[in-house]
Order: structure tokens, then C-alpha cells, then sequence
């Protein structure tokens, strides 16, 4: 994206209702974004929009659903394109938490985190990152991932498999779409004092323990506030930042998981550039091309 600035920007943020997805929507409408809300609360994503709108912010579209129903997002992204055209920043930032050992986990914690945190995201892309590509105006992907979804955390196993999958896909989209004039970012959050942190199901653990509300509250006084990893995010949009960390310490511990990045992106991207070749000629665009 070659004008990464958000000011005018026709900018899909889900989850906006509350945490990072709130403070995302606030902090994108300070600079200028032409908002597109949606987040499975009504009545806090109601309140998102008066909050900016009362501001002198702008939202386009803002509507009530549930990421993982893909049925229920085709149908709003027809709703968006109709009215607004093809998008300029598609931000995939909803999602859910659930914790516990392999042998308290249900079949239904694995397969919520699955559908709301990987194919919610997926879902998004599939509708409205096509008409980005089919406008040749370039743009923006963020999908948040975690840092679960780089390092292997005590009890994560559920929903890390969502959030390593989500990073998976970055990973491949962040060379797919680069010939497009796409940018992809993928934010991977540590600590952030949301609403989640007092929601989050711990499968087989009783929330009163004290043992474990002394570790909710060593979490938070080390966790970042929504309006700094907002603040961050934008950021890095505005950089081209491809891994945007929120905290030096998954910075610094994602580092010793992979000292040799340089080596590997400069291969995966000419892989990816040798497989364009295969695809028919109108569209095989070369990966160091810019849109018109």
C-alpha cells in the first residue's frame, strides 16, 4: 500500500464492541478512517459508534454479527460493497480465549476457537480481500494473532491451534498479496488488560482459586492497555510492518524461536514469485509491482 496513511481509508475493523477492537475503531477514527464496524455484541458495538460519531468521526456501515457464521458475513459484505465498493484496510481482530490441559478441554472449546478465531478471519478475507484485489488500489490485511500463536504457552493447546493457523495464513498472504499492492500485518499481542482477562474459560480450574486471581493480577499489572496496542497497531500499519509485537519480552522471546528470518523470507518469497509464473498470464503481475 503505498499511501499507508488511514485518513480517508475505508477501514474494516471487526470485534469493535470492546478491548483492542474498541480501541482500534477510536484510534483509526482520530486519523481519519472511514469506519466499518462489526462485532457479535450489539449493544457494545452500538456504543463504539456513538463514542465516534459523537467525536466527529466517521462509520460508513456498522452491523451485529457473528464472524464465524460465513453466511451472516457474505451477506454484510455485500451490504459494504454495495454501498462503499471495495475496501481499503480489512483489520480481522475479533476473537475469543480458552484455556486448559488437553484432558479438560471439550471437543466444543477446540472447535469454538477454531471457528471463531481462525475461520471468522478466514471468512473476512475470502469476502472482502478479492474486490481489494480486483480494484487494483491496493491496501492493508491485519489479522491479531497472539503470542500464543508463536510460542508455546502452559494450557494454550486449543487456542493456539486458532491463532498459529491465523499466523499461518498471514505468513502465505503476506507474499500473495504483496504483487497486489496489499500489505499484510500480523499483530502478535502479549499481555493486554481487556475484557477477556475476567472472561476467559479455564477449562477444569476454579477462576476463585487464589492461586489463580494472584496470576490474573500479576497479568495485568505487566499487561498493556487496548489504547497502547492500538496505538501500536496503527503504527505499524503506517510503517508496512509486517510482525507488529506489542511487548519487548515476545519480541525478545520470538527472536531465540527464529535467529534466521532474513534467509527464510527471501526464499519463501522467490518460491512464491516461481509459482505466480504457473498462473495465466493477466494474472501472474510481478510480486515488485505497484498497482495503477
Amino acid at each position: 500500500m503505498r499511501n499507508r496513511g488511514l485518513s480517508g481509508k475505508k477501514t474494516l475493523i471487526t470485534g469493535a464492541a470492546s478491548g483492542i477492537g474498541r480501541a482500534t475503531a477510536l484510534a483509526a477514527a482520530r486519523k481519519g478512517a472511514r469506519l466499518v464496524l462489526t462485532d457479535v455484541n450489539a449493544d457494545g458495538l452500538d456504543a463504539t459508534v456513538e463514542s465516534i460519531r459523537s467525536g466527529g468521526g466517521i462509520v460508513e456501515v456498522a452491523a451485529a454479527l457473528d464472524i464465524s457464521d460465513y453466511d451472516a458475513v457474505t451477506a454484510f459484505a455485500e451490504k459494504v460493497h454495495d454501498q462503499l465498493g471495495a475496501l481499503d484496510v480489512v483489520m480481522n481482530i475479533a476473537g475469543i480465549s480458552t484455556w486448559g490441559t488437553v484432558e479438560n478441554l471439550e471437543h466444543r472449546h477446540w472447535k469454538r476457537m477454531v471457528d471463531v478465531n481462525l475461520m471468522g478471519p478466514i471468512h473476512v478475507i475470502e469476502n472482502f480481500i478479492p474486490p481489494m484485489i480486483e480494484a487494483k488500489n491496493g491496501g492493508a490485511l491485519v489479522n491479531v494473532s497472539s503470542a500464543a500463536g508463536l510460542l508455546a504457552f502452559p494450557w494454550h493447546a486449543a487456542y493456539s491451534a486458532s491463532k498459529f493457523g491465523l499466523r499461518g495464513v498471514s505468513e502465505v498472504l503476506r507474499f500473495d498479496l504483496k504483487r497486489h499492492g496489499i500489505d499484510v500485518h500480523l499483530v502478535v499481542p502479549g499481555a493486554v488488560d481487556t475484557p477477556l482477562v475476567q472472561t476467559v474459560d479455564i477449562v477444569g480450574v476454579d477462576r476463585d482459586d487464589p492461586r489463580i486471581q494472584a496470576w490474573i493480577k500479576r497479568f495485568r499489572r505487566h499487561a498493556k492497555s487496548p489504547d497502547e496496542v492500538a496505538e501500536t497497531i496503527l503504527k505499524g500499519v503506517e510503517k508496512g510492518t509486517y510482525l507488529i509485537h506489542t511487548q519487548f519480552d515476545i519480541r525478545f522471546g520470538y527472536w531465540w524461536a527464529r535467529k534466521f528470518a532474513w534467509p527464510y523470507e527471501f526464499v519463501m518469497q522467490r518460491a512464491n514469485d516461481l509459482f505466480t509464473t504457473f498462473l495465466p498470464r493477466e494474472k501472474a503481475i510481478p510480486a515488485n509491482s505497484t498497482p495503477e
